[in-house]
C-alpha cells in the first residue's frame, strides 16, 4: 500500500506544480524558472540532508544512480517548462505523464518483480492516464500546439522516465533527502549559477508565489515518489503520472475547461483500475 500512497500523493503535488508551472513559465521563461526551482528545491531539503549526515549507503554504485538521477531529472524539467510555456496543459501534459511508464518499464527491465495482474492493471491506468489527458485538440496539435512542444514532451517524459528509475533505486540504499540532492546540486550549478551571473535569474511579483509554489511540489512530488518507490518503482511511477488525470480534473473547476467525453472515460478508467490495484496490494 505504500507504493500506492506515495505514488497517488505524488500524482497531486504534481499536479499542482503543473498548474503553477505553466503560468510562472510564460512570465519569467522556463530557464528562470528552473533556476529558481533547482535554488528554492535546494534550500528547503538542505536541513534534512544536514540532519541524515553522511549515509552509510553512499558508495560508488548509489553515487552512479545519484548522477542519472540529477541529470535525467534537470534535462528532464527544463524541457517540460519549455514545453509548457509553449503549448496547452493539456496536451503537454499527459505526453510528459508516461514518464511513469517508461520508468515502469525499465524496472520490469531491470528485473523488478510484479504478477501479471498488477501488470494488466498499471497499464490499464497508464492508458487512462493519457485519455484523461487528452482533449479534441490533439488532432490538431500541427496547428494549435507548437511542434517544438510536442518535441519537448517527449523528451521530458525519457529523461524524467529515466530519473525516476534512477531515484526510485537511490531511495532504496539512501535517505528520501539524499535521494532528491543530487538534482538540487546539478540544477544549481548547471542552471542557477549561470543565470547569476548573467542578471538573468529574474523573478516578478506575479510570479513569486507560483514560482514557490511549484519548487515546493516539485521537491514534494519527488520526495513522496521516493517514499513509495522503496516498496515498488513500477507501481509507485505508473501512479504517479496520474498528473494528468488530477491536472485535466482540476482545469475543469479551476478554469471551466470542458472534459471532452474520451477524457471523463479516461478518469473513470483510472479510478476503477486504481480501486482494484489497491485492493490487490491491501490483499
Amino acid at each position: 500500500m505504500v507504493a500506492i500512497v506515495g505514488g497517488l500523493g505524488a500524482a497531486v503535488v504534481f499536479a499542482i506544480g503543473t498548474l503553477c508551472n505553466s503560468r510562472s513559465s510564460r512570465m519569467i521563461g522556463p530557464s528562470a524558472l528552473l533556476g529558481w526551482v533547482m535554488l528554492l528545491g535546494l534550500a528547503i531539503i538542505a536541513v534534512p540532508v544536514a540532519v541524515d549526515g553522511i549515509p552509510d549507503g553512499l558508495d560508488a554504485e548509489s553515487l552512479g544512480w545519484m548522477a542519472v538521477a540529477g541529470i535525467g531529472n534537470v534535462v528532464g524539467l527544463l524541457l517540460a517548462y519549455a514545453a509548457l510555456r509553449l503549448g496547452k496543459v493539456g496536451l503537454v501534459a499527459p505526453v510528459v505523464s508516461t514518464q511513469g511508464a517508461i520508468a515502469a518499464v525499465i524496472a520490469v527491465i531491470a528485473g523488478e518483480s510484479i504478477s501479471p495482474g498488477v501488470g494488466v492493471l498499471l497499464a490499464v491506468i497508464a492508458l487512462g492516464v493519457f485519455l484523461a489527458g487528452s482533449s479534441e485538440d490533439l488532432a490538431e496539435t500541427g496547428s494549435r500546439l507548437d511542434r517544438r512542444a510536442a518535441l519537448y514532451a517527449v523528451l521530458a517524459a525519457l529523461a524524467i522516465g529515466a530519473s525516476l528509475y534512477a531515484i526510485g533505486r537511490v531511495s532504496s540504499a539512501l535517505t528520501v533527502a539524499w535521494s532528491l540532492l543530487p538534482s538540487r546540486v546539478l540544477g544549481v550549478v548547471a542552471v542557477t549559477t549561470p543565470l547569476v551571473l548573467r542578471s538573468e535569474l529574474r523573478l516578478t511579483r506575479p510570479a513569486l508565489p507560483l514560482v514557490v509554489t511549484g519548487a515546493a511540489c516539485e521537491v514534494g512530488g519527488f520526495a513522496l515518489f521516493a517514499w513509495g518507490a522503496r516498496h515498488g518503482i513500477a507501481i509507485t511511477a505508473v501512479l504517479a503520472s496520474q498528473f494528468a488525470v488530477v491536472s485535466a480534473v482540476a482545469a475543469y473547476f479551476l478554469f471551466g475547461e470542458r472534459l471532452a467525453p474520451v477524457q471523463v472515460l479516461g478518469v473513470t478508467t483510472v479510478v476503477v483500475a486504481v480501486s482494484i490495484l489497491s485492493g490487490i496490494q491491501a490483499g
